[in-house]
């Protein structure tokens, strides 16, 4: 899935269909289950920009996003 850059990365996750809303998007951020460019994020405002990506730890695995 790719996500254009310059959104923060609370909408990122919203767009790639990773969560359902913002409040799961916040949850999951606070957690460190978001890792941005192999770094945990907890900056759910954090821009994007084009070649970062965005990893999620779902119960699934875990879920890849690259930012074009």
């Amino acid at each position: 899935m790719e996500v254009s850059a310059g959104m923060s990365l609370g909408q990122a996750l919203k767009a790639a269909d990773l969560v359902g809303s913002g409040g799961e998007a916040k949850l999951l951020i606070q957690d460190g289950a978001v890792l941005v460019n192999g770094e945990p994020e907890t900056r759910r405002g954090r821009r994007l920009r084009t070649g970062d990506i965005v990893e999620v730890e779902t119960y699934d695995g875990l879920e890849r996003v690259e930012i074009v």
